[in-house]
């Protein structure tokens, strides 16, 4: 097996614990990114997304740089470039497109190129391969390899990291399939799966999320339904998980980059070819229109409780996709935070763990600390980090006699609630 030298291209949520893993067994390794204040924090042995430790970064080995010239000699690329959507949910593949530009300038013959972003099938052979080939000026199968291996990471979750994760491979002949299967195999311990070929494990990346969209689908209308019948949903499902094959979903708003992005790059290929989806996008329908659901509830409650809008206090704790992680990228209680402002309400938001430059750049939100939110009408604890439910007195305390707390995700238990507050959630 040849000296490989490696480099992954893109160092967020999926590609820096891929590079420092690879670092750890292939001395050389490069971690490329076009951000130069990317590089940076990265250089100073910090990662704003929390994945891994200043240790882990200082002790890998791993060259983090946005200069081409660190390409030289590279016999593999790994991409993990983001892969998401347009306003019109269509598939927006600049990123991916600019990272194939950038590396056939650098390949040198008899290189392998892996694709870990989330694409539909064939795009790696069908859209990556003619840019590689274009920008290198050479043939793909003699010139350079392409293979596929779909990112499975999931952000904030410590129990299942790159390392423990089983990873799917698919490449184009036997010898690319080797040389994949041999950098892959030295770092993932859980083990590795072979794909029948390369649109296959595509497909396979899209599925995954693609079910997960449609359980959390499922339960979003269950919640409606049973909402109007004054039934918790929290109560249904801890008694419907008691039987061995019930699966267990939670409902709640979709956002982040893969369940709420993922399976549009299923239906836009299904509708190039000729098939409307249906189930797919009516799951997709329920989903993107949790948080103003959410948003038009909360008003519900509000003119119940005699409220008026334009008076009330209120507080949202959480703003980033998902719990205990900082990435805020398609969150959806921004969303849900639009459709209330415009019925007049005044809204406080607070969340030590997303980035406040940030917040205001994308979303053109002002994040206050934790203790500039008290006195409140309503609370809404949107996104339920660990740090909150940490201390639910204190985090209960910021509400007012008589006020509205809002957990959708139901993450506060019967008996730690308030009972002087009216209490709702999904």
């Amino acid at each position: 097996m040849m000296n490989e030298k490696i480099a992954i291209i893109g160092l967020g949520y999926v590609g820096l614990p891929v590079a420092v893993s690879m670092a750890g067994k292939f001395a050389g390794t490069v971690g490329f990114d076009v951000s130069e204040r990317r590089v940076a924090e990265l250089n100073r042995h910090e990662d704003s997304t929390g994945e891994i430790s200043p240790d882990e970064l200082k002790g890998s080995g791993l060259l983090v740089t946005s200069d081409p010239a660190a390409m030289k000699g590279v016999t593999f690329f790994i991409i993990t470039v983001p892969t998401p959507i347009d306003d019109q949910n269509r598939p927006n593949l600049t990123p991916l497109r600019r990272a194939c530009e950038f590396i056939g300038a650098v390949l040198h013959p008899g290189a392998v190129i892996v694709l870990e972003s989330t694409v539909y099938p064939g795009v790696t052979e069908d859209f990556c391969g003619p840019i590689l080939e274009l920008h290198s000026g050479l043939k793909r199968g003699s010139g350079f390899k392409l293979a596929y291996s779909p990112e499975r990471i999931n952000p904030g979750d410590s129990g299942h990291r790159f390392e423990q994760i089983i990873k799917v491979i698919a490449a184009e002949d036997p010898e690319s399939f080797a040389r994949v299967r041999h950098i892959y195999g030295s770092v993932v311990r859980a083990g590795i799966f072979e794909a029948s070929s390369i649109k296959v494990a595509e497909a396979a990346k899209v599925l995954e999320n693609t079910q997960r969209d449609l359980n959390i689908a499922l339960m979003n209308e269950l919640s409606k339904i049973l909402d109007m019948m004054s039934i918790p949903t929290a109560d249904v499902l801890a008694a419907a998980a008691t039987k061995w094959n019930f699966v267990k979903f939670t409902p709640g708003m979709v956002g982040g980059h893969c369940i709420g992005v993922d399976p549009y790059y299923l239906t836009a290929l299904a509708e190039r070819i000729g098939y409307r989806p249906e189930v797919i996008l009516a799951g997709r329908r329920i989903n993107d229109g949790m948080a103003t659901y959410v948003a038009h509830r909360i008003v519900k409650l509000l003119m119940q409780g005699g409220f008026s809008a334009k008076s009330v206090r209120a507080g949202v704790l959480g703003v980033t996709f998902k719990e205990n992680v900082p990435d805020i990228r398609n969150s959806k209680v921004f969303e849900m935070v639009r459709e209330l402002r415009s019925y007049g309400l005044n809204i406080e938001l607070s969340d030590p763990i997303a980035n406040t430059a940030e917040v205001q750049h994308e979303y053109g939100c002002t994040l206050q600390p934790d203790q500039a939110l008290n006195n409140l009408d309503i609370l809404i604890l949107a996104v339920p980090h660990a740090i909150y439910l940490n201390d639910l007195v204190h985090l209960q305390s910021k509400l007012r006699h008589g006020g509205i707390l809002i957990d959708p995700k139901s993450a506060i238990p019967n008996n730690l609630r308030r009972a002087d507050v009216t209490y709702w959630s999904l």
